[in-house]
């Protein structure tokens, strides 16, 4: 019984030990330091985004249509009650909430790259407006982080004027990513939903569009800043009939975010795009970022370039309820040059070159 006893003490006491040991080498690594952990919050920051745009609303959908089989059915027909209720809310200014604008990830997110927004011009809350958001890039980071997120200061920068900014009207179909959008003071791109907001929603309203859209995705490169603008003349003729200034905008760095394959004119991939973008209303794109782990590894997160979005002078627009085409056209080509002083005023002070110059199809 003593030999007994005297091995359990041993034991007890080895085991001490080693506890002791594994203390002291734990405290004795090296913590992460305070710049290690804003880089880690700021990468968890933007892989949340990429995954919420990429696969929350397929995700959310094909859950529900499991749980359609399952005893959980009610959810899934309370939700499709739901939508149908709500079905028109999108296209009347949405559901926005101010507490998730202001989330505190999204001051991380902002620093990532990091993101600024330059103001050049006074906007008078006794007006809207439709802010014209170039280039598109791949995910339209910079129109996401100034229009939608209070990170970068626009109610400061523009006090009394309230931000939406415009996506694809499909999005708003797709269950629960549609209440996500809405919250964050995102609308559909369609002549209800602006019209809504500039003629029906007081004043004060910014509408901001990516008038390049998916088509412009596809020409989206580093050192290569081609617009899709030239034929676009939708956005003008609104902003006609409803009186609202037109406000170009340009986010310096957005194309350097990813690297694309890009597809020559007349190539089977780039016809292929093009239906499939035609059909569905995005473009297909095969594009790389930087991985999770490491900055040399491939992956889907954009890299850490800074973006920097200039929001320029307004076109002031006269309110004309069946403009003429001559006067659209008018007006479109006001924009275009409002556009080319932006980004020629601004172009070297921020990463670009005093050669480099802004190509508009």
């Amino acid at each position: 019984m003593k030999t007994i006893i005297a091995a359990c003490s041993q034991n007890l006491s080895g085991s001490r030990a080693s506890i002791q040991t594994a203390l002291r080498t734990l405290l004795a690594a090296p913590w992460p330091s305070q710049r290690d952990m804003r880089s880690w919050l700021q990468l968890l920051s933007v892989l949340q985004w990429v995954l919420s745009f990429l696969l929350l609303g397929t995700v959310s959908l094909l859950l529900l249509i499991y749980l359609v089989f399952t005893s959980f059915w009610p959810i899934s027909a309370l939700y499709l009650a739901w939508i149908i209720f709500d079905w028109d809310t999108p296209e009347k200014g949405g559901r926005r909430l101010p507490c998730l604008r202001r989330w505190p990830v999204w001051r991380h997110f902002r620093d990532y790259f990091p993101v600024k927004l330059v103001k050049t011009h006074d906007l008078s809350p006794s007006h809207n407006y439709i802010i014209g958001s170039h280039p598109h890039g791949i995910l339209c980071v910079g129109a996401f982080c100034n229009f939608v997120t209070g990170s970068t200061g626009f109610g400061e920068m523009f006090p009394g004027i309230r931000p939406f900014l415009t996506t694809l009207a499909g999005n708003f179909r797709l269950p629960v990513f549609r209440e996500y959008l809405m919250s964050g003071g995102l609308c559909p791109v369609t002549r209800r939903a602006i019209g809504y907001l500039l003629s029906k929603n007081g004043t004060g309203n910014a509408v901001a569009i990516v008038i390049g859209g998916a088509a412009e995705s596809l020409s989206c490169r580093p050192g290569v800043t081609t617009l899709i603008l030239r034929n676009r003349k939708g956005f003008v003729r609104m902003a006609l009939q409803h009186g609202a200034y037109l406000v170009p905008s340009f986010s310096f760095g957005e194309n350097d975010l990813f690297r694309q394959v890009v597809f020559e004119e007349g190539s089977w991939m780039r016809s292929i795009q093009q239906r499939f973008q035609k059909m569905m209303g995005f473009a297909p794109c095969v594009f790389y970022g930087r991985g999770l782990t490491s900055v040399r590894s491939w992956g889907f997160l954009p890299y850490a370039r800074p973006i920097t979005t200039v929001v320029g002078e307004p076109v002031t627009v006269p309110k004309i309820e069946d403009p003429s085409c001559e006067t659209v056209d008018t007006y479109h080509e006001m924009y275009i040059r409002s556009l080319l002083k932006l980004f020629n005023e601004n172009k070297t002070k921020y990463g670009l070159s005093e050669t480099d110059e802004l190509h508009i199809l």
